[in-house]
């Protein structure tokens, strides 16, 4: 089974080796292929992944800088793996987790699997507060709306067989693509899983990008592909 690894990157210059060396070690159990989507970097991380072309199989570089979910939709087209995981490059999710999440499609014949961060028996770094009580609450949202049982669904770990995601039209450019993956790939998918990981969150000094605005456009965008037909 081939799994295609997906990497939006935006300015990760101190993470993005680490992170691709790391996925290096899981190239021992899986049939890796590793794809970087460079969205227009403006520090030294175009240059880093140039120099170091023995790390991934594919690298797609963005013209100008159009979002996380922009970067996430090339990835998408361009693999060819069975199974589709996304890798965010920031070091908080470390692939030594990707055993754990392959396992439902390999014993389960899952479609869709997230990694959620308070399943977890194992690390979690102790980090904002507000970020964990906006997550439990659009995960609340989402569980009301759909009459679901997510824990996490703003989680980075997401994997889903690549027929599955072939089945939808994906529209967001921006973070908003984590709310329109769930919400789109719950309709059309019953075998849905969480396995907990391990998650070393980052504070805004080391580099999260994630913003106050971003909740509250994640809020609506439930409501509204819930609405959507």
């Amino acid at each position: 089974m081939k799994i295609s690894i997906v990497i939006p990157v935006f300015n990760e210059e101190k993470f993005i080796i680490e992170t691709l060396n790391n996925i290096q070690f899981q190239k021992k159990k899986f049939d890796l292929e590793i794809i970087v989507v460079d969205d227009k970097s403006t520090d030294n991380t175009l240059n880093l992944l140039k120099t170091n072309q023995n790390l991934y199989d594919k690298l797609i570089e963005n013209e100008s800088n159009l979002g996380k979910g922009n970067a996430l939709k090339k990835g998408f087209q361009n693999s060819s793996g069975e199974i589709i995981l996304i890798q965010d490059a920031d070091h908080e999710y470390n692939p030594d987790q990707y055993e754990k999440l392959i396992e439902p499609f390999e014993k389960l014949d899952a479609d869709f699997v997230l990694g959620s961060r308070f399943r977890s028996e194992g690390y979690r770094r102790v980090i904002y507060f507000s970020h964990e009580l906006a997550n439990k609450f659009l995960t609340f949202i989402c569980n009301l709306l759909l009459n679901k049982n997510f824990t996490d669904i703003e989680t980075g770990y997401k994997v889903f067989k690549k027929n599955l995601i072939d089945k939808v039209n994906i529209e967001r450019d921006d973070f908003g693509i984590e709310i329109e993956l769930i919400m789109k790939l719950s309709r059309i998918s019953s075998k849905i899983y969480e396995i907990g990981i391990n998650y070393n969150g980052r504070s805004y000094d080391e580099g999260k990008k994630i913003k106050f605005i971003d909740g509250l456009i994640a809020l609506y965008l439930l409501i509204y592909y819930r609405i959507k037909k």
